[in-house]
């Protein structure tokens, strides 16, 4: 494929842009893509895209010297690897993660996700649930004769051995 700069050498660099919610692909000859700017010789992490840092040097000695004090990790080996090193690195690194989280996620704070659909219980299940409650109620109101035949009824269901069919392998 030829590059489509100057049209006259082979392509070596292929670089994809989205420019306006539309994928762009350029391929350029290792002369076109250098006087543009882009350098294949030194490949940059994706952290140091997403931090901001593109392919330039730390010109601060004092970023690549902090350390998380539980577990002693740089922020240049989290660099290096995309991963922290333990929990407390999150706090150790606040300042550097905040654009990394901001660019990543909707927000800093984790609120879970919920099912779209939750399963439904199995019968026995529901039956013990609603005797243990019904246990529970008999004991407020000091109905011990009840809630021993409710233990009872709670200890049969827990001890019955779940039967599975076999099947027979020929």
């Amino acid at each position: 494929m030829m590059c489509e700069m100057c049209g006259k050498k082979q392509a070596s660099t292929f670089l994809t842009l989205m420019v306006n919610d539309k994928v762009k692909k350029m391929h350029l000859c290792a002369a076109c893509a250098s006087e543009s700017g882009l350098d294949g010789t030194h490949p940059i992490s994706i952290t140091d895209v997403l931090l901001g840092l593109g392919g330039t040097k730390e010109t601060s000695a004092e970023p690549s010297h902090k350390t998380c004090p539980r577990c002693h990790m740089r922020i240049a080996d989290f660099k290096k690897t995309s991963r922290l090193g333990c929990q407390a690195c999150y706090e150790a690194f606040a300042v550097e993660l905040d654009p990394l989280l901001d660019a990543m996620h909707k927000g800093k704070q984790h609120v879970g996700k919920m099912p779209a659909r939750l399963p439904e219980p199995s019968p026995a299940l529901a039956r013990l649930a609603t005797l243990k409650e019904s246990l529970d109620a008999a004991v407020q109101a000091e109905n011990y004769e009840e809630a021993a035949r409710l233990r009872d009824q709670i200890r049969e269901c827990s001890e019955k051995p779940v039967r599975r069919q076999s099947k027979k392998i020929s």
